[in-house]
Parts: C-alpha cells; sequence; structure tokens
C-alpha cells in the first residue's frame, strides 16, 4: 500500500471518528448587576445558562432560583457546588444565584432598603425572563436554597404561588421565631419582644393557611445533626395535619457545606421530575 492510499485512509478514519465523538456541552456563567427600582440599587447575580438555551436555535428552558445563606452571596452556590455548569447542562436548567445579603429575602418591614422579597419574586423573575430563553410559566419555575435562603425560597414560593411552581429547602431556618438574636434578623424586624407581630408574621410556618394541596411541588431536607432540625420536623408535622403533599428527607450531616453538596443533588432531582412533567410553554 502506497503512502498516499495510507493517508487517504487515515483521513477517512478521523473523518469518521468525529461523527461518534460526542460534543462538549459548556453552559455560561454570566455575572450580572440587575437593576432593583425597589431598592433602588444594582444587585449581583450569577446565572448559569446551559448550552441548550444559548445561540439563535435556544430551547426555552425551566429556571431554578439558588439562594444562598447568611454572610454568603451570588458566588456560594458555585463555590459549594463547582460542578453546578455540568448540571446546568446535563439537565437543560438555568440556574439563577442572586445576592440576598442578610436580608432573609423578605421585604423589610423596618428598613426601606431591603425589598428582597419583591426583588426575588417580581424584579429578578422579569428580568431573568426578559434576558434569557425560559419557560415563562410557573410550572416552568422552581425556587430553594440552604439555611436563611431555605427560609427565603419557601416565604417567596408560599407568598407568590402564581410564579412559582416548586420549592425547596436544605437545611431552612424555616421557623425563625427560637432564634431572636441571630443572623441580624432583628435589624430588619425589631427586636422580638417588642415586635412578635411581625415575626409571626415573617416565618415561614405561618405562610401555610393559604396553601391547598397541589398548589406546589416541595421538597424538604435537613441534616440530623443541623440546628435547624426541631424546626424542619415541626414544618413537616404542619404538612401533614394539612395533607399538604411534599418531600421531606432526614440523613446524616451538620448545618456546613459537605451538606449542601450533597443535597443540592436531591433537589435538582426533584424540580427536574417536576418539570418534565408539565408541558413546556413559552
Amino acid at each position: 500500500m502506497d503512502g498516499k492510499t495510507m493517508k487517504c485512509k487515515r483521513w477517512l478514519f478521523l473523518g469518521l471518528l468525529t461523527l461518534f465523538v460526542p460534543v462538549v456541552r459548556a453552559a455560561e456563567i454570566d455575572t450580572l448587576m440587575v437593576e432593583s427600582p425597589s431598592m433602588n440599587k444594582k444587585v449581583e447575580v450569577v446565572v448559569i445558562v446551559p448550552e441548550i438555551a444559548k445561540g439563535a436555535e435556544a430551547s426555552a428552558c425551566p429556571v431554578v432560583y439558588l439562594l444562598h445563606g447568611y454572610s454568603g452571596n451570588a458566588f456560594s452556590w458555585l463555590t459549594i457546588k463547582p460542578d453546578l455548569p455540568r448540571i446546568a447542562d446535563e439537565k437543560g436548567l438555568i440556574l439563577v444565584c442572586p445576592d440576598g445579603q442578610n436580608s432573609w429575602y423578605w421585604d423589610s418591614p423596618k428598613n426601606p432598603d431591603y425589598c428582597y422579597e419583591t426583588f426575588i419574586s417580581s424584579e429578578l423573575l422579569r428580568y431573568i425572563d426578559t434576558h434569557y430563553r425560559t419557560i415563562t410559566d410557573r410550572k416552568g419555575r422552581a425556587i430553594t436554597g440552604l439555611s436563611m435562603g431555605g427560609h427565603g425560597a419557601l416565604y417567596n414560593a408560599l407568598r407568590h404561588k402564581d410564579r412559582f411552581g416548586a420549592a425547596g429547602s436544605t437545611s431552612g431556618g424555616v421557623d425563625i421565631r427560637p432564634f431572636p438574636l441571630n443572623w441580624e434578623m432583628s435589624n430588619q424586624l425589631g427586636a422580638y419582644e417588642a415586635n412578635r407581630k411581625l415575626w409571626d408574621e415573617h416565618t415561614v410556618v405561618n405562610q401555610l393557611d393559604g396553601l391547598s394541596n397541589g398548589d406546589l411541588a416541595l421538597i424538604i431536607d435537613c441534616g440530623v445533626d443541623d440546628f435547624f432540625l426541631k424546626v424542619n420536623k415541626d414544618l413537616e408535622t404542619l404538612l401533614l395535619s394539612k395533607k399538604i403533599d411534599h418531600d421531606f428527607i432526614l440523613r446524616p450531616g451538620a448545618h456546613n457545606a459537605a451538606y449542601w453538596a450533597n443535597s443540592i443533588d436531591y433537589q435538582l432531582l426533584f424540580f427536574e421530575k417536576f418539570f418534565k412533567i408539565n408541558p413546556k410553554t413559552k
């Protein structure tokens, strides 16, 4: 066999080989400053965009909002779970991580500079749906978070069921009242003893009265060594008493990044299943 024939066969082999090599997908990580008219400032937001949602042939994708915990920021979830871009590509999800400062994701009745409920559930949703190829329906939108973010995710979802179809919490501070001196909550609500009504109105467990079974797909998990274990068990008891379907998971672990890096896999799987049983709308 001469050299010319061998070269032709080599190129033919390489050409055929490329047909069977999978295309490597690459999610983009956008770092944005999103305007918040309610707070008269810009808020940092990290958006992880899967390959399928980019370009001229982009498909509309469901969105999961990921809220960080106390002392965290917009990059906290990427630090805890560096392979979130791979997961976004694998599942076809847009992941949105806003900086909630230490707000507990309320509209503070004491501090007009902290309107994070309005930002998360209105201003940010509108921005993401305007600038990305999203499914602009509650059936294509979920929210979850860790610790303070777990509280914030459930608080916002329960109060805005018309905007979120699914919600979760991992290690969430789902009842704030047993912790009146912690995590700067009194900066937003005032001292507990003098403002008990406000604390009652701004805790997750008191947002269930307007919830009917089927309104939200819910997943709640907590580590058995977590200091929020009791309030999560109390929330589970309330949900059961109201006959609200939900997933409730207790697993080994404490209130730390190792637990959240594991638990977010289960949360995102739960949301992926929720999105798949609901039709896509544009």
